[in-house]
């Protein structure tokens, strides 16, 4: 029962009504203010500092220093989530969700972030048929 409810609300909570942004980002920025390079670098989530930051598709991006701050302005798309940091379950699913940015995972060098812990748990399970799912939906999902 936990797993249905759970799979529910990612399948129905958004951010937004109506037209969804291309980037999922709170008051806090694109992925609620942590740093997209620390995934990769750190191996762990890291919480960016307000003054490393850059505005890229609409949205703020914090890094925790100087140096990830450059390299993400030198290659974004090496380091922003995949489909615009949404849950990666629900854009497979055909939806959009909110997501934790400390439920995560890297998969062939792409960042990939979902609604809680228990969905991520959800993900993994089958994760490459979800992850082409989710490339076949996006952005056809932003509606």
């Amino acid at each position: 029962m936990k797993y249905i409810l759970t799979g529910f609300l990612c399948l129905f909570l958004t951010q937004t009504q109506g037209q969804e942004k291309e980037v999922f980002a709170t008051n806090d920025g694109a992925i609620r203010g942590y740093d997209p390079v620390a995934y990769f670098d750190q191996s762990k989530p890291l919480k960016g500092n307000k003054s490393y930051h850059y505005k890229w598709k609409g949205a703020i991006w914090y890094f925790t220093n100087e140096g990830n701050l450059n390299k993400f302005k030198s290659d974004p798309e090496a380091y922003a989530p995949q489909f615009g940091g949404y849950c990666a379950y629900a854009v497979a699913k055909g939806s959009t969700a909110t997501t934790d940015p400390e439920a995560w995972t890297i998969v062939d060098g792409k960042l990939y972030l979902n609604y809680s812990k228990a969905v991520q748990k959800k993900w993994r399970a089958n994760q490459d048929e979800l992850i082409a799912k989710g490339h076949k939906n996006w952005p056809g999902v932003l509606k």
